[in-house]
């Protein structure tokens, strides 16, 4: 498979993981307004291992608040916190992997908060932010964190998502190893 094709089906499986775990996440109404905790912000850590997460997560938001959200502007700003948080998380993704949940974290506490002072559901911009930034810190911080830690013990899995075969996986790493040895 060319690698446009694998990055089209990576980006657009990424999406299609969003949409369904955010459905179970409104199943028990957790999906908007005030207190949200979507699960599916747990695969917004996949930038760490290809770019191809950056469209899959957005367009994924992006279905998802189309689906569940609470109209355009909800559509439109919390699709843009999550793409920031992806960008943010696909830049610092050599240097600080483990950090890889802190730019959706942020995005989403800061942005969010307007979203819900626009449509009436306000409790005090700050008083949103730490509802938010809790829900994310559950979603994101903890279960992306267990997603990331758990990719990084999966070749396998690894491999399918950065668009190369698992023998230049295991190159790579092997190639990575050895430089850090020297």
């Amino acid at each position: 498979m060319n690698k446009s094709t694998r990055y089209l089906t990576t980006a657009g499986m990424i999406a299609a993981m969003y949409v369904a775990l955010s459905a179970v996440s409104q199943l028990v109404g957790l999906c908007s307004g005030n207190i949200q905790c979507r699960i599916s912000e747990a695969l917004c850590v996949l930038p760490v291992f290809t770019n191809a997460a950056v469209p899959g997560v957005t367009i994924g938001c992006l279905i998802t608040n189309l689906l569940f959200g609470l109209g355009p502007i909800d559509v439109a700003l919390g699709t843009l916190a999550t793409l920031i948080g992806a960008l943010a998380c696909w830049a610092i993704r050599k240097k600080l992997p483990w950090f890889a949940s802190v730019p959706t974290i942020l995005s989403n506490m800061f942005i969010v908060p307007v979203v819900l002072l626009y449509y009436g559901f306000s409790q005090g911009f700050f008083i949103d932010a730490g509802f938010v930034a809790l829900g994310e810190i559950i979603a994101c911080g903890i279960l992306g964190t267990i997603l990331l830690w758990s990719l990084k013990k999966n070749p396998k899995v690894v491999s399918l998502l950065t668009l190369e075969s698992v023998s230049e996986s295991k190159k790579r790493r092997t190639d990575k190893t050895a430089a850090s040895q020297t």
